[in-house]
């Protein structure tokens, strides 16, 4: 049998087991799944014929090195800083990697070492990155093939709860890890490309400047600017482009409203509260606001953020019990970014029984025989339950698929790399459309980058 060893089963991997024991007895396949708590999976699964469950803690260095060495290909599905030694491991044994998460500096200096043993260490193959980096290739080839000259990309991607479960004021439930949520954008000016001149988005005010894209049957989005777009110009080929813009996806007003608990400091992960477990949310909302001996803590924040008492942004704050003195936080020392995960968890969990939904949309603008020209294309996923999402089925398929495809010798090319070539996305992409995850492609009058769709 052929060995899959895949390090740890968080909630992105339901696809990505079930892919791999499906395809188990006709692949001759053996999977081993390594995790720190294994009575979290399902019986059906420990139970099944090709798979076995160990406990495998990656900082036990006895235990990792024994499973890597007698796997033939290993998965980490870990947190990506924990990829460094899973990735050194692999080097010693001779064993193929692949991995959702970004390239980090540390993988990125063993190329040479992986090339040398003949290696494939393949990241960023989940949805994003992953699909992006696929479908945009994708295109991008077929049109520079033709003779076209890149003007402009923009790509857009979005975690999002499925129309029939959105029963909230801000239309958003977490689908993924709810930190990355909280502190995103922080770190540094989101930084891009608009008509040949460098931009930047500074943190504070990086939830104001937003574009609007519209899905058909799905309705409008926005889209707040990624940290850093400019990097893709290296990976994609798009060194003379005109405008190049990656960001993520809400339904419009979530920004304008998100940007309040910014200007408030609730986002800022660089410091601890003190007295934090116990403190009721309302206290905690209060330690954002100038001290009044008469004002109410609701009207010293409707005065720092002025906003009157029937606008939608005061409806939103009370639809999370903000002001609520009865509820505690019940972690010590967080800071208060880890407070307000907190507090969001409570009211944007999904339940069992509801859905998500993943959005993605590319544009591309090119001049091909003198004439400027645009396709757009947007992909929407839906899940099916509160584990088996949407984002597991975009994360861990094309895992799966890259995994096998490793296997099988019908991806071969050596290195620390991503799916950018034809000989990984073109596989992938096929099959991917399979289980219904296609994009839908369509040409509009090419605008160039529309000022006018930046709010604020």
């Amino acid at each position: 049998m052929r060995k899959i060893l895949l390090i740890g089963a968080g909630k992105s991997t339901s696809y990505l087991i079930d892919y791999f024991l499906a395809k188990a007895p006709m692949e001759n396949l053996k999977l081993t799944i390594g995790d720190l708590d294994p009575q979290t999976i399902s019986e059906k699964v420990r139970s099944h014929e090709h798979c076995e469950v160990i406990t495998l803690d990656v900082f036990n260095q006895t235990d990792r090195k024994k499973a890597i060495e007698g796997s033939d290909i290993v998965v980490s599905m870990l947190p990506a800083r924990f990829h460094i030694q899973v990735a050194k491991d692999c080097i010693t044994y001779s064993k193929h990697l692949v991995t959702a998460s970004y390239v980090s500096n540390e993988i990125r200096e063993l190329d040479a070492e992986v090339k040398k043993k003949g290696l494939v260490f393949m990241n960023e193959i989940g949805l994003d990155p992953g699909i992006d980096h696929m479908s945009a290739m994708e295109v991008l080839d077929r049109v520079r093939e033709q003779g076209a000259k890149m003007l402009l990309f923009e790509s857009f991607t979005g975690g999002l709860v499925a129309p029939e479960s959105d029963d909230n004021l801000w239309n958003y439930k977490f689908t993924w890890n709810p930190r990355n949520v909280v502190v995103a954008g922080q770190g540094g000016a989101a930084k891009f490309i608009q008509e040949g001149t460098y931009k930047y988005i500074p943190y504070h005010k990086l939830f104001r400047r937003t574009e609007f894209l519209e899905v058909e049957g799905f309705g409008k989005f926005e889209a707040y600017a990624n940290r850093d777009s400019l990097w893709y110009r290296e990976a994609y080929g798009l060194h003379d482009v005109l405008t190049l813009y990656r960001g993520t996806m809400r339904r419009v007003g979530f920004s304008k409203a998100w940007n309040m608990f910014v200007q408030l400091g609730m986002t800022d992960d660089t410091y601890i509260i003190e007295n934090s477990k116990g403190m009721s949310y309302r206290e905690f909302v209060n330690l954002f606001l100038p001290y009044s001996p008469t004002d109410s803590v609701e009207l010293k924040l409707r005065h720092y953020l002025k906003i009157d008492q029937d606008d939608i942004m005061w409806e939103k704050l009370l639809d999370l019990d903000l002001f609520d003195g009865t509820k505690k936080i019940q972690k010590a020392q967080a800071t208060p970014a880890q407070a307000l995960q907190e507090i969001l968890e409570t009211k944007w969990s999904l339940k069992p029984e509801e859905k998500d939904m993943i959005v993605m949309y590319h544009k591309f603008g090119f001049e091909l025989n003198g004439v400027k020209q645009q396709i757009d294309a947007n992909m929407v996923v839906l899940g099916e339950t509160s584990t088996h999402t949407a984002m597991a089925k975009t994360v861990g398929l094309p895992v799966a698929m890259a995994t096998l495809q490793i296997l099988n010798k019908k991806i071969t090319t050596a290195g620390v790399q991503i799916p950018i070539s034809r000989e990984v996305y073109q596989p992938i992409l096929k099959e991917l459309a399979t289980y219904g995850v296609t994009f839908n492609e369509f040409e509009v009058p090419y605008l160039g980058y529309n000022p006018d769709s930046i709010a604020g």
